[in-house]
């Protein structure tokens, strides 16, 4: 770690994904909050935040785990809740295939929403894959390193925070911060419009599929109305 903390393109990955971080705390703490009301130990909650690194697979776990679920229930629960990061693979997989294939399985470890909102563009732009590999390399390792810090706080903080608060509001905020500077034509406010009905229209299906759903149905809008847009432009 210490040869890609000497990198420019590192650091400028890691710096850029600072906001995000702080925009995170919240969530970090309702989770290590929630690990310690599910009689985790601290070595299994950092074992959890540090392997899992996901907030949405961490809350489900340990809902189920203080519910006795059984490990084989809990594990497929976080596999379908992860499966959105299949289609930020898809979308990554172009420019990060000149890499060595050690080095796409480190970055694909770090995969986030945020880290993906943040290093798309830097990866669509061109240029060297390797730079941008590790540009998004610093900001995944931002995030994961700063997320086992606020989930520990937050095992260790345990129910003081009232739930009163509603500490998670602060996740869909930071989405809405990753992807709004993202939203300038019509195609990706088409996508970001239609998937966003998706999601509140399929939200009785079980396991938060509708998540899944509803991102492949604003892929397939956003991809016929910028066909659509071209076909206009030719005329």
């Amino acid at each position: 770690m210490r040869r890609f903390a000497a990198d420019a393109d590192f650091r400028a990955g890691f710096a850029e994904m600072v906001p995000a971080c702080i925009g995170l705390v919240p969530f970090g703490l309702v989770c290590g909050v929630g690990a310690a009301a599910a009689g985790a130990s601290p070595l299994a909650a950092l074992g959890l935040s540090a392997i899992v690194f996901s907030g949405a697979a961490q809350i489900l776990a340990v809902q189920l785990l203080a519910a006795g679920a059984p490990l084989a229930v809990i594990v497929m629960t976080c596999f379908v809740a992860g499966l959105r990061f299949v289609i930020y693979s898809a979308a990554m997989a172009p420019y990060l295939r000149p890499l060595s294939p050690r080095f796409q399985r480190g970055v694909a470890f770090l995969l986030t929403d945020q880290a993906f909102a943040a290093s798309v563009r830097r990866l669509s732009a061109g240029g060297n894959p390797h730079a941008a590999g590790l540009h998004f390399l610093g900001g995944g390792f931002a995030l994961w390193a700063w997320w086992q810090v606020t989930n520990m706080a937050g095992y260790f903080a345990g129910n003081v925070i009232p739930p009163s608060w509603s500490l998670d509001f602060a996740v869909p905020l930071c989405f809405i911060a990753l992807v709004a500077p993202h939203l300038r034509t019509a195609p990706t406010i088409g996508a970001a419009l239609v998937a966003g009905y998706a999601v509140i229209a399929l939200s009785a299906l079980p396991m938060k599929l509708n998540l899944i759903v509803a991102g492949t149905i604003g892929i397939v809008a956003g991809t016929l109305a910028d066909f659509a847009r071209e076909r206009w432009t030719r005329r």
